[in-house]
């Protein structure tokens, strides 16, 4: 019986559910490629911002103005995490092995934890304070953790074509 996460499990799952044929027979590949970059660029986009206004770029714009847009950037990480889902199950060996999107997962849930613990207990003192100034300290820091893996992120993302790696790279995966 093969491992939950090996690729012919995936990719047998993914047939099953019609995903594979989907995205193979159709112009769905190149469509989720774009909603997937549409998603970048509104992730980028909102919480891109809305980190360089913590960090003190463009003081002059509004924290309560910039944080109404982080939805947004949720809107947009939803996309690519639905689209890259579907890569990932649709085309399981290309992407299980590959140390690219090891890096680029381990990236998102630390940007993903960086997140949590901001709004546990930056957040309100960010949005108290006054407008033209300045973030507290741990607020800046956690924006530098956030656009630094999002940064990541992309570059890991970008990367994955480049990398053919052999199976035993895997982090998570037992070989088939």
């Amino acid at each position: 019986m093969d491992p939950i996460f090996s690729p012919d499990a995936i990719e047998a799952w993914a047939k099953a559910v019609g995903i594979y044929q989907l995205m193979n027979t159709s112009w769905a590949w190149p469509t989720a490629e774009i909603i997937h970059f549409f998603g970048i660029c509104l992730l980028m986009g909102t919480v891109g911002m809305f980190d360089l206004r913590m960090m003190g770029v463009a003081r002059g714009v509004s924290m309560h103005a910039l944080h109404r847009l982080v939805p947004l950037g949720v809107a947009g990480y939803l996309m690519c995490a639905v689209t890259g889902s579907f890569f990932i199950v649709t085309a399981p060996a290309q992407y299980l092995y590959n140390p690219a999107i090891q890096t680029k997962i381990l990236l998102m849930a630390l940007a993903g934890i960086n997140v949590a613990i901001f709004y546990l207990f930056s957040s309100r003192a960010v949005l108290a304070s006054a407008e033209s100034g300045a973030a507290p300290a741990p607020a800046r820091i956690a924006a530098f953790i956030s656009l630094t893996c999002w940064l990541g992120v992309i570059t890991a993302g970008r990367l994955v074509t480049f990398f053919r790696p052999p199976e035993f790279w895997c982090l998570w995966c037992t070989p088939a």
